[in-house]
This record gives structure tokens, C-alpha cells and sequence, in this order.
């Protein structure tokens, strides 16, 4: 059957009882209508997989005990019953082995980020993704937004001039308390490097701001000179990290990104100048964007309006005054890799380059970051090269 004639099915590996992400990526999977969850392993324990089966109406036989049997058992299966693809939303330490099981198997892939636990694991798995010619997207969703995509189609198009300065932070208070210590699952894995891997910050919305900066404005970091700091007293990994930015272009940046900021709540925002205007936006109030120029007003644009470029028409949903946010954005993610999914399947794969969502190279990219950040701190704050 032509797969624009049905929705695609899903499996999940993660998001059981007690989990935050694997909740969103469900409500995302599930908005425009374009996919089904029909299999899962939620778990690393069987009976907490058992009774979110249960909640989600899933077939007891398609509730899995570990993501390899899923592999195995679903690849059995007729195609016309088989999962499309998985959606992994486990820790990162366990994403390799999840994607390397289901790509093998000759499954399409969604992974939440940070990619993997370390750069070895990210560098092994873009030749995995590359020789199966199957699909594999991450789930940077901030990338999903209207207002960030008319931002890129300004860059994109040379309206806003070269970049000269760009400031992006991200500041939240989620680790002020040791919630690690009173049993709270989202805080002990990313506090935990057997978990996390070598960044804890840094992995977990650092790798959003990279992502952000460079989606946005298409100039990539060739240097960056990190300090690290940890304040709660047997924490291992970094609460707060400050980083200056050298950009391809010639321009420079600068980083700011923590998990103790007192108050603060979802802070991430971009700031770009470049030689013919600026932008600003802000994650807790997606739906405008602000642009300067000299000696001009300063405009406010909003979303759904017909003056915004067709990546922003694309991925609005509601009319203007109806806000659209953390959801929608995802759902946009979402999208873009069932767009890519049906495209292969129908036999017309796109270009990895041709997505319209993040990719393995992105995951890669976020590591590279991880990693090379984390080298600057160790060796006294030094300039180091992220190419």
C-alpha cells in the first residue's frame, strides 16, 4: 500500500511509567494524525513495559520485555503489520545500541538527544545510518519552531547580512536541589556519568544551543574557549558553563548555559547581530520573533502571518492569536521524519542533506561539542577547534 494512504506505525523503546520525554514524544507522534504507537518496550523492567502497554491500549504481545526482542520480533512480522520505525527516548547511554539494533534489523529511527554517550559512539554510528540508506532523525525541537524557521530563511536568504555577534543562553533551576537524592528519575540519570557521559549541562541543553545558533544562522563554531562549574556539594558533572564563541564567518559568540540559575525556568534564547539587522527570540515565549535594524523601529513579527517566510507557513497549525508551542514543535520534528520515512518507503529516498529535521550529522556535531567544551575546561579554559 502506498504509505500516504495510511499512518505510520511506531514503536517505542523508553518513556514507561515515571519517565517525562517519552509522554511528549508521544503526544507529538500523535498530532497531526500522521502515526499509530503500536509496539513498544517502555522498560528495562517487564512489568512497568507491562502496565504502560496496558495504559496505551497496546496488544500484550506487542509489549516487549527488552528492545532486542522488539527488534527481532517486529522485523518478523508481514510489512503490512511491522513498525515503520522506533522512537527512542531512553538515557543517552543506551541510544547506540538501540539504534545500531533497530537499523540492522531495517528499522527507520527517531532518537531523542544528546545522540550518544560519547563522540566514539556517535562517530560509529553515522556510517551505521549511512550504509543502511534508512532514515534517522533527532529530536532537537527547538529547531521546529515557526518563528525559528522564518529566522533561518532570513539568514538563509541574505537578509540580515553576516553574523557578527551571537549570544545564546539557556538557564533553568531544575538542579538547584539535590533531586537526585529524592528518587527523581530525570535528575539521576543526567547527574550520573556512567549515565550522562562527560557532560551533564553541557550534553543536556548545551547541545540545544548549538544546534539552535547554527540551524538559525548557518555559521558554524570553528573554536570555543569553556569554563565548567559544580556546585551542589558529590555532583561529578557540570551545573553551569560559560563558553566564548569563534564562528566560521569571522564572527564571535558567547555561551551561557545552567541548571542552578536561581528562578529561572525554561530560559533558552538566542540573540544574533549580523551587518544588516538582528534577531531575538525566546523559547518561553515562542510565537514572535523580534528583528532590528539601524536606525530603523524595532519589529515584533508573530506567528501565522502571511508576511513570514513558507518554512514558518509549513509548520503552523492554528490561525494568529492561538499560541503554539513546546508540543508543536516537536510535532514539527515529527513531521519532517515521517515526510522523509514515507519518501523511502515509496521507494524515493531524500538526501540526508535534503531533511528538514535534525540528522545524525547534528547528533555528531552535538557530541563534538560535548566533548571538545568539556577538553577546554580540563585544560585551563584554552581555545580549542570544533570542526
Amino acid at each position: 500500500m502506498d504509505t500516504w494512504k495510511r499512518k505510520l506505525r511506531m514503536g517505542m523503546v523508553g518513556g514507561g511509567q515515571g519517565a517525562f520525554i517519552g509522554g511528549v514524544h508521544r503526544m507529538a507522534a500523535a498530532l497531526d494524525q500522521q502515526i499509530e504507537l503500536v509496539a513498544g518496550c517502555f522498560s528495562q523492567t517487564p512489568e512497568n513495559t507491562r502496565l504502560t502497554g496496558e495504559q496505551l491500549y497496546l496488544d500484550p504481545s506487542r509489549c516487549y520485555p527488552d528492545f532486542q526482542q522488539m527488534a527481532a520480533a517486529e522485523a518478523r512480522l508481514p510489512d503490512d503489520q511491522r513498525i515503520d520505525f522506533v522512537s527512542i527516548v531512553t538515557p543517552n547511554v543506551s541510544h547506540f545500541r538501540i539504534a545500531k539494533t533497530f537499523l540492522e534489523a531495517g528499522f527507520h529511527v527517531i532518537c531523542d538527544k544528546p545522540m550518544t554517550y560519547s563522540l566514539e559512539e556517535a562517530e560509529a554510528l553515522v556510517p551505521l545510518v549511512e550504509e543502511s540508506g534508512l532514515v534517522f532523525v533527532l529530536t532537537h525541537n527547538y529547531t521546529g519552531h515557526p518563528m525559528v524557521r522564518h529566522a533561518r530563511s532570513m539568514f538563509q536568504s541574505g537578509d540580515l547580512g553576516t553574523v557578527r555577534k551571537v549570544i545564546v543562553e539557556y538557564l533553568q533551576d531544575f538542579l538547584m536541589v539535590p533531586h537526585e537524592k529524592l528518587g527523581q528519575k530525570q535528575a539521576e540519570w543526567r547527574v550520573d556519568p556512567s549515565r550522562s557521559g562527560i557532560g551533564g549541562t553541557l550534553g543536556d541543553v548545551g547541545t540545544h544551543c548549538v544546534n539552535l545558533l547554527e540551524f538559525v544562522t548557518g555559521d558554524p563554531i570553528t573554536e570555543l574557549c569553556a569554563d565548567k562549574s559544580t556546585f551542589l556539594p558529590d555532583r561529578k558533572l557540570d551545573e553551569d558553563v560559560n563558553a566564548l564563541l569563534r564562528f566560521k564567518g569571522g564572527g564571535k559568540g558567547v555561551l551561557t548555559i545552567s541548571q542552578v540559575a536561581t528562578g529561572e525556568e525554561n530560559g533558552l534564547r538566542l540573540r544574533v547581530y549580523a551587518s544588516e539587522g538582528a534577531i531575538q527570540w525566546q523559547q518561553e515565549n515562542p510565537n514572535s520573533l523580534e528583528v532590528y535594524r539601524y536606525g530603523k523601529p524595532r519589529e515584533t513579527l508573530t506567528r501565522a502571518q502571511g508576511y513570514l517566510s513558507d518554512a514558518a507557513a509549513k509548520c503552523t497549525r492554528v490561525p494568529t492569536g492561538h499560541p503554539e508551542g513546546y508540543l508543536e514543535a516537536f510535532a514539527t520534528i515529527y513531521c519532517g521524519a515521517v515526510e522523509a520515512i514515507r519518501a523511502h518507503i515509496d521507494g524515493k529516498p531524500l538526501r540526508i542533506e535534503e531533511y528538514e529535521v535534525p540528522t545524525v550529522y547534528d547528533g555528531r556535531r552535538g557530541m563534538q561539542f560535548v566533548e571538545r567544551a568539556v577538553a577546554s575546561c580540563e585544560q585551563g579554559s584554552t581555545w580549542v577547534n570544533l570542526e
